[in-house]
C-alpha cells in the first residue's frame, strides 16, 4: 500500500474505525469534552504539534492557512519537532496511522500539513 493512503486525518470527536489502524492525537491541547476512553488514542503526540505561538497567531483562520502551512513545516524541521516526526514516520510502517485532530475543519488544520510531511508531499517552499 503506498505510503500516502495510510495516513488519514480524521476529528477526535469521530467515532472510532476499524480502518483508522493507530490513532494518534497530534493537538497540543486536550479536545474539549472528550474522556480518554471515547478517543480511544494509541499515542497523544503533543510534540509534533504547533508551536503555542504559531497556532495563537493562526486561530484557523482560513485566510491565513497558507502562511500558517508555510510556518508549520520549518517548525517540523526544527530540533523541538524532529524527533516526534521521525517516530510518527516509524508508526507509519506498521500499519495504518490516523493523525487525529479537534479542529472544526481538517482541511485548515496543522494535522493535514502534518500529513503532507509524514507522506512526502511537502515541497519545502519557504
Amino acid at each position: 500500500m503506498e505510503r500516502s493512503r495510510r495516513v488519514r486525518v480524521r476529528r477526535v470527536y469521530d467515532a472510532p474505525e476499524k480502518a483508522d489502524g493507530g490513532r494518534v492525537l497530534v493537538d497540543r491541547i486536550w479536545p474539549r469534552g472528550v474522556s480518554k476512553e471515547a478517543a480511544a488514542l494509541d499515542e497523544w503526540c503533543k510534540d509534533v504539534a504547533p508551536s503555542t505561538g504559531l497556532r495563537t497567531w493562526y486561530g484557523h483562520d482560513p485566510a491565513r492557512f497558507e502562511e500558517f502551512a508555510r510556518r508549520y513545516r520549518a517548525e517540523l524541521r526544527d530540533a523541538d519537532h524532529e524527533a516526534a516526526v521521525r517516530h510518527l514516520g516509524e508508526l507509519i510502517g506498521h500499519g495504518t496511522l490516523t493523525l487525529l485532530t479537534a479542529t472544526k475543519d481538517v482541511g485548515i488544520s496543522g494535522a493535514v500539513v502534518l500529513r503532507e510531511v509524514l507522506v512526502g508531499n511537502d515541497t519545502g517552499d519557504e
